[in-house]
């Protein structure tokens, strides 16, 4: 099945291949493709759509305001359920774009362990273990794909609710908004993740790139896949001319407060006010 889905995979990245290009500079290396960054995107779209929407419906007065975005109460119970579907559509492309790197490992076990450590950022570099997604990202990704899933049935149900038995309908509308809710977690934390924890995240889903040192810190079995470089070692090189900087920079300050000095005139020899 692996196999398929990444053959289908590849042919999506060739296609899209087509409608642009990744520039990557020295120093960076390529983190999402065109193809993987437009459902990304697509996806946070119609899921930004679908909760706007849905708040609209699920309390009108509270989130009145919501409706004349989409052109009115009407117009807003019109749109909501094509929205849920375009999230699904594209969520499906996007799971199967990600369904190999996103399963789970040892490695990601062993994070488990240690996520509070991930999430108060008390530890400068991760696992030499972590891969391209670590344990903390497959969580929230299979916990989206449970919840899109349950989203899309009970939204279906909801959509046609005469064919079905009432019961049905009103357990359908608990966990529709349970599955929104978990989602809308998800993304908020994902928000934060990907700009405030880890500066360096979002631009890698605008133009595609991460520094190397984004790498090694962050993913360092990836770094060491794409690289073949020891992600350690090039940490400690790091460190070293990071060192070596400041030295030179104080240096140079040392010498240009010491030119300072010896080019102003001594306090006697200034001129005295009239």
């Amino acid at each position: 099945m692996s196999s398929a889905i990444e053959q289908f995979d590849e042919k999506a990245r060739r296609l899209f291949s087509h409608f642009g290009r990744t520039i990557v500079h020295r120093g960076e290396l390529l983190r999402y493709p065109l193809y993987t960054r437009f459902l990304h995107w697509m996806v946070a779209l119609f899921f930004i759509l679908s909760l706007l929407s849905g708040f609209a419906i699920y309390s009108p007065h509270l989130f009145h305001w919501l409706t004349p975005l989409f052109g009115g109460g009407a117009t807003t119970r019109f749109l909501h359920p094509w929205l849920g579907l375009g999230f699904s559509f594209f969520f499906l492309f996007q799971f199967l774009n990600w369904f190999v790197p996103m399963t789970w490992t040892r490695a990601d076990s062993k994070f488990t362990h240690h996520i509070k450590e991930y999430v108060t950022n008390q530890e400068k570099l991760e696992s030499e273990e972590t891969g391209f997604f670590n344990g903390g990202q497959k969580i929230y990704f299979w916990s989206i794909a449970v919840s899109a899933l349950l989203f899309l049935i009970t939204g279906i149900l909801m959509w046609f609710a005469q064919a079905f038995p009432r019961g049905l309908i009103v357990i359908s509308f608990v966990i529709h908004d349970i599955a929104a809710l978990v989602m809308l977690g998800g993304f908020i934390i994902h928000v934060y993740q990907s700009t405030v924890s880890e500066p360096g995240t979002f631009r890698s889903m605008i133009n595609g790139t991460v520094t190397e040192s984004w790498a090694w810190t962050h993913h360092p079995a990836w770094y060491r896949t794409v690289t073949g470089r020891d992600p350690r070692v090039a940490y400690e090189q790091a460190l070293k001319r990071q060192v070596e900087r400041d030295r030179a920079l104080e240096a140079w300050e040392r010498t240009q407060d010491a030119r300072e000095q010896t080019s102003s005139p001594p306090s006697s020899e200034l001129p005295k006010r009239a």
